[in-house]
């Protein structure tokens, strides 16, 4: 019962492996100012029952214990420790998104990791309390779930960010609907039926496919509560603007243009040029925290020896399909993607970049139909320092390629590389390279983005902390996982109470507001 499906291609091949239902079949209609709004056609749709499923199994699954909760937690991570079980769902990243089979352990590794951490939940939702505050009056509050909550994942990281959302949703108390990429749906489904598999009730997470239609369907569904999102500005702000608008909270992390500044001077080179290739190249370049621009700190004319060795160590990656052992760089998620990045390369030359390396064009035998861009270097500084004072309009700088392309700049010095890097709109990530501990220190506290890395390529913290990029990079206040992550899912109830033991109690009464704190 589902309105149409989407075509479900592998990225290596552009062959079709499956058709992913539209969940959304139009049955409803909960605004009537917005683009999602639909009327309904008859009978409820497959969204609709999920939504109904996980209002029903509410109230049963707030109600259990938070330690049975955390024990089911933890019932799961020793689960998905077992190598058999992420080898599988690391099988089918790679077949449907194209990373690496090396890469999608790794995807599954970081969400595993959330999943512990939800097993310790309940000291996080921890509430605080007041003794007499007036004579025989205490005040005392608790972090209490939402009520149903609703993921939309995206297809960078088929399995670690579905497992940011629900794993910490249902250890609070909340129940779920999971709408997971409709590129790379199966790592979803497999890791939801994994965890019903080990007593989880029926409705507390349920699974919906689909793609803006269903989406829609999530952000005015007048059952949900809360809305977590991973993906593109365009998409992101659309969905923190309607879901808001319809009375959602919304965390929505969006897009990236991370900068990683090199002090020549001082960083160690070889480990450097390693980090940034890795951290640029990696994933194909599809990653909100891969390192797309280098700043180098120092001498224009050394900078450019740094550039053309980033070239020689990007000219040894392996580009090819993500099950062929040594492959290094898998192919981007679409054609679609693989155009517009082409383009934007392009569109960089024709303004007077100098490309480097060019990885368009690549053929890799037996998937000369896929998705294949090798890395790419485009450098913005070959022949004069970038001006901090002048804003950057080059394609390859001025837009989130989600690519293999690394734009190189130059600057004198650290102030300079600092104020580029501040002046970028996106706020998500960045990175120092350097053996100057007070170069470090003026970097990590003048640097305007929400996470930073000294000597330290991708610094996604563990969940022991949350995810904290800002300015163009999230909409909304509250971050993933960590602290953030369960304050998103809770609310707080505060209880002021009266008790007294003798006849002459407290006298709150009357017509006037009470004042508290006497005797």
């Amino acid at each position: 019962e589902t309105a149409g499906c989407i075509p479900l291609s592998d990225p290596s091949t552009n062959e079709i492996l499956a058709r992913v239902p539209e969940s959304a079949a139009g049955a409803y209609d909960y605004g009537d100012d917005d683009e999602g709004s639909s009327m309904a056609q008859g009978g409820a749709s497959e969204l609709d029952r999920a939504v109904a499923a996980a209002k029903r199994a509410y109230p049963g699954w707030s109600d259990t214990p938070v330690q049975a909760r955390q024990r089911l937690m933890l019932d799961y991570a020793h689960f998905l420790h077992r190598e058999e079980v992420r080898e599988e769902i690391a099988y089918w990243i790679t077949l449907e998104q194209g990373k690496t089979t090396a890469d999608a352990l790794g995807d599954v590794w970081r969400g595993l990791e959330v999943v512990e951490a939800a097993a310790r939940v309940g000291t996080e939702m921890l509430g605080d309390s007041l003794q007499n505050l007036s004579s025989g009056l205490d005040t005392v509050s608790y972090r209490v779930p939402l009520g149903v909550c609703a993921g939309i994942a995206p297809f960078n990281f088929p399995a670690m960010i579905a497992l940011w959302m629900y794993p910490l949703a249902i250890a609070t108390g909340n129940t779920y609907v999971l709408k997971p990429t409709e590129k790379a749906p199966s790592a979803s489904l497999l890791l939801t039926k994994y965890l019903h598999d080990l007593g989880l009730p029926p409705g507390v997470v349920n699974v919906v496919n689909g793609s803006k239609r269903t989406v829609d369907g999530i952000l005015t569904h007048p059952d949900i509560s809360a809305v977590s999102f991973v993906g593109s500005n365009k998409a992101g702000e659309h969905i923190h603007d309607v879901g808001t608008r319809h009375g959602k909270r919304v965390q929505a992390n969006l897009g990236a243009k991370n900068h990683a500044t090199v002090m020549m001077d001082d960083a160690d080179r070889a480990s450097t040029i390693r980090a940034i290739v890795g951290a640029a190249f990696g994933a194909a370049g599809q990653r909100c925290m891969a390192l797309s621009v280098v700043v180098f700190v120092g001498d224009l004319e050394r900078s450019q020896s740094w550039a053309r060795e980033i070239v020689e160590q990007a000219e040894k990656l392996k580009v090819g399909n993500g099950f062929v052992e040594g492959v290094d760089v898998g192919p981007l998620i679409s054609k679609d993607a693989t155009e517009r990045a082409e383009n934007i390369i392009q569109q960089s030359i024709n303004e007077g970049a100098e490309c480097m390396l060019d990885g368009r064009g690549v053929t890799v035998q037996g998937y000369e139909n896929g998705n294949f861009i090798g890395p790419t270097v485009i450098n913005l500084s070959h022949d004069q320092y970038a001006d901090p004072n002048i804003p950057i309009n080059n394609p390859s700088y001025a837009k989130e390629i989600f690519a293999p392309v690394l734009t190189i700049l130059t600057v004198p010095t650290l102030d300079d590389a600092i104020s580029i890097s501040n002046r970028n709109a996106y706020g998500n990530g960045t990175a120092i390279f350097t053996a100057s501990g007070g170069a470090a220190r003026k970097y990590q506290y003048e640097i305007d983005a929400g996470q930073v890395g000294i000597n330290v390529p991708i610094p996604v913290p563990l969940p022991f902390f949350s995810f904290t990029g800002n300015k163009a990079s999230i909409r909304g206040d509250v971050n993933f996982y960590g602290k953030s992550g369960v304050q998103f899912f809770t609310q707080l109830k505060t209880v002021t109470s009266n008790w007294q033991y003798d006849a002459e109690g407290a006298d709150l009464g009357g017509v006037t507001m009470p004042v508290l704190g006497k005797k």
